[in-house]
């Protein structure tokens, strides 16, 4: 099982949803970087479950403990250790269906890859383990903010059929617990939850983020193309099943004409590519939407087999997110920090002698 991901920045994470606990170790981060367990804490609330009535009601406490790679508030250049116990778990939610198989889940696949499965929860396959992305997260986006002058934004853009970025204004996203950006729709988007969570239903949602400031010139060409690692990285968060770099799927509705991104002394005229051509950054900024499918474990009946293969009709009990999309932003936006951070260091290890280019085209 691989449980590392990065190039030169990388990040091993560990521990299941009902375990005693969960870790990393971040190994390649850069010295020097100050740091405190409340910054990072301050971004794992961010994701927390119990944060508001549309999210699980699991309330952990989140209080990450840094075990090493840090001395005097800095760090030191080596492996950085997290720790976050977990506090609120209730395994016993899950006894009745120790052997059956819910339908949408990892269950099946895993009990046929492993032989064993702990069924709390989902153990490994939970989303309890991206608390830990968020955490290396963290100190990814504060380097990539007063290193390279990189900001990264993440928001929903959509809830079911409801679009909630058409009017964006960012100074909205963090005052909802919907990550929404639209103020406006934030009432629409209560109301919508309210019926769902009332149906015992779930639904799907798009988490949009983008990343400005980005340095020109980071990937590569072939098997080290910022964006097809930026992808693995999305595809690699839990209930995720599609990934977009800028246009993305309206590509495929593009003339040429109107998809190029043109070039004026001035600037790009258009950012259909997300900031990545043939691999490599623009200097534009990256933008990414990551497509996450509705919540699987329902309270309202369906059909599996159990574990001897008879055919059962399981209601799943225990703590769910009716959307996981909703709390995926601050998931999304780690995802991109340690996958630019990861980026820049591979960069300035082959090509950090390399003077600057010209003409440079104004961002």
């Amino acid at each position: 099982m691989s449980n590392s991901f990065g190039r030169v920045l990388t990040v091993t994470t560990f521990g299941e949803s009902h375990g005693a606990a969960i870790g990393c170790v971040i190994d390649g981060f850069p010295p020097g970087l100050e740091m405190t367990a409340e910054e990072i804490r301050d971004e794992l609330m961010r994701r927390a479950t119990g944060q508001s009535r549309w999210t699980s009601q699991r309330k952990e406490a989140e209080d990450v403990q840094i075990l090493s790679g840090m001395f005097e508030g800095r760090t030191t250049g080596t492996p950085i250790a997290l720790l976050i116990y977990n506090t609120d778990a209730r395994s016993k939610d899950y006894s009745k269906i120790a052997a059956q198989f819910r339908p949408g889940h990892a269950d099946y696949t895993y009990h046929h890859k492993y032989g064993i499965r702990d069924y709390r929860g989902g153990g490994r396959s939970s989303a309890r383990e991206t608390a830990m992305r968020v955490a290396a997260g963290a100190l990814a986006r504060k380097y990539l903010r007063l290193h390279h002058g990189v900001e990264i934004t993440g928001w929903l853009g959509q809830l079911g059929e409801l679009v909630c970025d058409q009017r964006f204004d960012a100074s909205v996203i963090n005052t909802n617990p919907f990550f929404c950006p639209d103020a406006e729709r934030v009432a629409d988007l209560e109301a919508f939850m309210k019926k769902l969570w009332k149906s015992g239903d779930s639904v799907g949602a798009l988490v949009k983020a983008r990343a400005s400031g980005v340095p020109l010139g980071i990937g590569a060409p072939v098997y080290a193309k910022l964006d097809g690692d930026l992808a693995a990285a999305m595809m690699s968060i839990n209930a995720t099943k599609g990934v977009e770099i800028g246009a993305g799927f309206a590509s495929v509705a593009h003339r040429g004409t109107e998809h190029r991104d043109e070039i004026t002394p001035e600037g790009f005229l258009s950012n259909h590519a997300g900031g990545i051509l043939g691999g490599i950054s623009s200097g534009q900024p990256v933008e990414v939407a990551v497509a996450f499918k509705p919540t699987s474990s329902l309270r309202l009946p369906g059909q599996t087999v159990d574990t001897a293969g008879n055919p059962i009709e399981i209601i799943t009990t225990g703590r769910h997110d009716p959307c996981v999309g909703i709390r995926a932003v601050p998931i999304v936006e780690a995802m991109l920090a340690l996958t630019l951070l990861d980026h820049i260091l591979l960069h300035r290890a082959q090509c950090g002698d390399v003077p600057p280019q010209v003409p440079r085209i104004p961002t």
